[in-house]
């Protein structure tokens, strides 16, 4: 099972102006951020808070991340899914919601109900877009980019028991979250607005009609309010109902596409690890042993070559003294080799001689002699007219085998010797 880190996101602070609500320009680097680690993804290790900025040193490192908005940042809306392809999708949810919304549809993120289906009808989570980038972003440079964007309480099936859940926010007033089937409210509990709303979606509005729980701060004020007993949930158990939450809110435009590079990213962090030290300074040794043991190969190899060009340059100077510089050995010999040849009136390669004897020995049988022919610098050019096409074909291939050049064009054929190559791959 994967390590998991869910990141509780603090209440989008609200500036109303003219009835509007704006989003601020980022969080605070020093805005405390409560998380809790789960080790296995079914208990909860370690929890606690610390600042945004020292988030990527004072929580642990995980698998997954997991962020919680707080239930008054979302609304939920019902509606009948468009039906459009999914690059038109967002589009026509805006088009759609239009006259619900109190802000721009283009100030908005939408989330679909993961069993959303086009013609029928679902819930969309929607959320400021602003104020959920600017989070996104920092928790992505802090170096816990977010995977999974869940709620804490999202819409239930008709058959399903409505659930209300009683916290403190920071300003020690008490909340009520209340969840079912008509959908998600979050609101403070001055005034009569939240025992209407308890009137509404509870059945009867009796409150043995719903699973009520309080986090430990807030059970013994919220169990005075309703007049009925209510479940302690600590906040482990919230972190174990966020990984249980079949919705994912990243979606659209801020659905993740990075997750194989992040996955690295957090492979290499954790190696960087002090514990991973040990294994990093013997990584660092068999590398430097490799490369060393590398050099020392190259420098045994072209000391061998060297012998091996020494021992060429000997046998050229101890055989033919006259040699005074030695630039490529077996070139050099090789031309001494043909002042040789010349000398003592043998024919060499490139003589005519050698050419006409090729070519006769070549010739094909019972054909008669060639009509022309001519001789110019180690080339004998031979017409071949009249030698039908597979005979020439036998001639070519029978000259090639014996080491000779041989071109057809025009009817003529051209015969030299096969080029010798250097010792440096020049011929």
């Amino acid at each position: 099972m994967n390590s998991t880190l869910i990141l509780y996101l603090p209440p989008r602070p609200h500036v109303r102006s003219l009835g509007q609500a704006h989003a601020s320009a980022g969080p605070d680097p020093d805005l405390k951020v409560d998380f809790v680690f789960s080790a296995n993804g079914q208990g909860v290790s370690r929890q606690g808070s610390c600042r945004l900025s020292e988030l990527h040193t004072e929580s642990p490192r995980a698998d997954q991340v997991i962020a919680v908005p707080a239930a008054s940042d979302l609304a939920w809306l019902r509606l009948t899914l468009p039906r459009a392809n999914p690059q038109q999708l967002r589009a026509a949810l805006a088009g759609q919601l239009e006259e619900s919304l109190l802000d721009e549809p283009e100030s908005l993120h939408f989330a679909l109900a993961p069993d959303a289906k086009p013609g029928e009808s679902a819930w969309v989570c929607c959320m400021n877009k602003a104020w959920l980038t600017h989070w996104l972003t920092a928790l992505e440079q802090a170096q816990a980019g977010v995977d999974k964007l869940a709620p804490l309480f999202w819409p239930l099936d008709e058959a399903a028991k409505a659930s209300g859940h009683f916290h403190k926010a920071a300003d020690e007033t008490l909340h009520l979250t209340l969840s079912g089937s008509h959908g998600v409210a979050s609101l403070p509990l001055h005034g009569e607005l939240a025992r209407q709303l308890v009137q509404a979606q509870v059945q009867a509005g009796d409150p043995d009609q719903a699973a009520w729980s309080a986090e430990p701060a807030a059970a013994e004020a919220a169990s005075a309010w309703l007049d009925h007993r209510v479940d302690v949930v600590s906040a482990s158990a919230l972190a174990l109902r966020a990984m249980a939450c079949p919705w994912n809110l990243l979606q659209f435009d801020l659905a993740p596409r990075t997750r194989g590079l992040r996955a690295v990213r957090r492979a290499f962090q954790g190696f960087m690890a002090p514990a991973w030290r040990p294994v990093r300074f013997g990584l660092i040794t068999l590398l430097a042993v490799q490369v060393l043991g590398l050099n020392l190969y190259a420098w045994q190899q072209r000391h061998a070559l060297r012998s091996r060009q020494h021992a060429i340059e000997a046998v050229l100077t101890d055989t033919f003294p006259q040699v005074r510089a030695v630039l490529d050995a077996p070139v050099q010999m090789q031309r001494e080799m043909e002042r040789l040849r010349a000398a003592s009136g043998r024919a060499g390669d490139d003589d005519l001689e050698s050419l006409l004897g090729a070519a006769a020995a070549a010739w094909p049988a019972g054909h008669g002699p060639v009509e022309t022919l001519s001789f110019e610098s180690g080339k004998l050019k031979l017409s071949t007219t009249g030698l039908p096409p597979q005979q020439l074909e036998q001639l070519q291939s029978q000259l090639a085998s014996v080491g000779w050049q041989v071109f057809s064009a025009d009817g003529q054929l051209q015969i030299s010797k096969a080029a010798r190559t250097s010792s440096s791959g020049k011929p």
